[in-house]
């Protein structure tokens, strides 16, 4: 049995064009349109929704310091 060391690989486009629109749309549509839907649709308070906002920019910045170590991104 062959033994990986990465926890998954990421050999097929479709998965790094996908990782790569999840990244574009954590950076820019999560600070900026969720917490909108949130506050004002859902009508949850702003402050939960400025966290959630926060919190998808935080993960969006990590995805994209993931795949650039990777060099997905260059």
């Amino acid at each position: 049995m062959v033994e990986n060391d990465e926890r998954f690989d990421i050999d097929s486009k479709f998965l790094r064009v996908l990782l790569i629109i999840a990244t574009v749309f954590l950076l820019f549509a999560g600070p900026t349109y969720i917490p909108y839907l949130l506050s004002n649709i859902l009508n949850l308070g702003s402050f939960i929704s400025v966290v959630v906002g926060v919190v998808l920019f935080a993960t969006g910045v990590f995805l994209m310091v993931f795949l650039v170590r990777k060099k997905i991104i260059s």
